[in-house]
């Protein structure tokens, strides 16, 4: 039997992919791996769905950093906008939290899923689970075929690709889907974890695992160099750093390694001027205490003993005998304190990948690739990835969207 469009992965790009061209009059088959779709979608925004991030266009454009460029014909057609609209038109009150996250008002992922697959089914997309794809067989630089691991085979005019990443393992997302893309002849930049914790070299970082650290700055360097700054919240873990701070720049982390460096700002808003006096305000007060007591309410208190034990002052010293080289080095550390990062954590604890099929292989106004005449692509097989707080999940409606459209395209 041949198709107009054979869409492999059902997850958030290739339902609304598969739904968009069913809905332009193609006649589509969605090929999924496992016994039911949607299961990565189920987890996101932990069960609640944080299904986009309600900024104009610009704004979504400038948060995907270098790689937003390749979204604007995409959010220009269909943006956060469009996004809420899609899902409110079709009984799913959204609302709007903190960072403008949307979310339906019912906190249950399941109600977006439901949507999408109302959507295809309305649509008439023919849908085969537990259809795990062995082989994507080309001849003169197009698809011909694909073949699942059972023997079956499938045919059709056009062929889309939307399935997914590495991150999240354990709903089948394994990354097979960059093999098969490289061996088609895409260039596929290296899929690393992104949206996902930091682990340190520096061993004192177990002693902090709790700590959490608000309006603080995070500058990550690399070769002297910094890549990326941002004010945020995070907190310690028994080996590294997470929170939204330290998620936001994993991604560029990731592709940055080896040899960064973060280097924390415990008082971004404060030069080190106001904050030297400030602190000799805090010592004169407080002469005859113990610096460790001295120092609690400039910083956590776990993370007191850490610091002073750097700058090789015992806790227990009086203030009163701290000399002005060691005050110096105590107001350092709370300006520059830096840690030797060793990587991002696996794709178990990631939320998305970083890296895939390189943009310059993809034409953005159809989100067809530009190697293979027949062949679609969408979702995290693209090395597009943005923050957290829907930005992802937008990019999937967007492109998925564009690229079903335009796969059912009649040429």
């Amino acid at each position: 039997m041949s198709y107009d469009l054979i869409v492999i992965g059902g997850g958030a790009a290739g339902l609304m992919a598969a739904g968009r061209a069913g809905e332009c009059g193609a006649r589509v088959l969605l090929l999924e791996k496992n016994e039911r779709v949607g299961v990565k979608l189920l987890l996101t925004g932990k069960e609640r769905c944080n299904l986009t991030n309600n900024i104009s266009v610009r704004e979504m454009v400038k948060a995907f950093g270098s790689q937003g460029k390749f979204l604007f014909s995409a959010l220009s057609r269909f943006d956060s906008a469009s996004a809420i609209d899609f899902f409110t038109q079709r009984g799913v009150k959204i609302k709007i939290e903190d960072n403008n996250r949307a979310f339906p008002v019912s906190d249950k992922a399941r109600d977006i899923l439901a949507v999408l697959l109302d959507y295809i089914r309305q649509s008439q997309v023919e849908v085969i689970t537990g259809a795990a794809v062995k082989k994507i067989v080309k001849e003169d630089n197009l698809i011909k075929k694909v073949v699942l691991a059972d023997g079956r085979e499938f045919f059709a005019k056009n062929y889309l690709i939307a399935t997914g990443g590495k991150s999240y393992p354990a709903t089948g997302s394994t990354g097979e889907g960059y093999n098969w893309l490289a061996a088609l002849g895409h260039k596929v930049v290296e899929p690393r974890p992104a949206l996902a914790p930091i682990i340190v070299k520096n061993k004192f970082i177990k002693d902090l695992e709790g700590v959490s650290l608000v309006g603080v700055k995070f500058s990550w360097q690399k070769d002297e160099r910094t890549i990326d700054s941002r004010t945020g919240e995070a907190v310690f873990t028994a080996d590294g750093l997470s929170g939204p701070a330290i998620l936001a720049a994993s991604g560029l982390v990731a592709r940055s390694l080896p040899n960064v460096k973060l280097t924390i700002d415990f008082f971004p808003n404060e030069n080190v001027s106001n904050l030297d006096l400030r602190l000799r305000n805090i010592f004169s007060a407080n002469s005859n205490s113990q610096i460790k007591n001295a120092l609690t309410g400039f910083l956590p208190p776990k993370l007191i003993p850490v610091l002073l034990k750097l700058v090789k002052i015992a806790p227990e010293t009086r203030v009163n005998q701290i000399v002005k080289t060691e005050r110096q080095a105590v107001l350092k550390l709370f300006k520059t304190f830096d840690l030797d990062i060793q990587k991002v954590d696996g794709f178990d604890k990631a939320m998305v990948t970083t890296g895939g099929v390189d943009l310059k292989e993809v034409d953005p106004r159809a989100m067809r690739s530009k190697i293979i005449s027949n062949l679609f692509l969408a979702g995290e097989v693209l090395d597009l990835d943005g923050p957290t707080g829907g930005f992802n999940l937008q990019a999937c409606w967007s492109v998925g969207r564009l690229a079903g459209e335009s796969a059912a395209k009649k040429d």
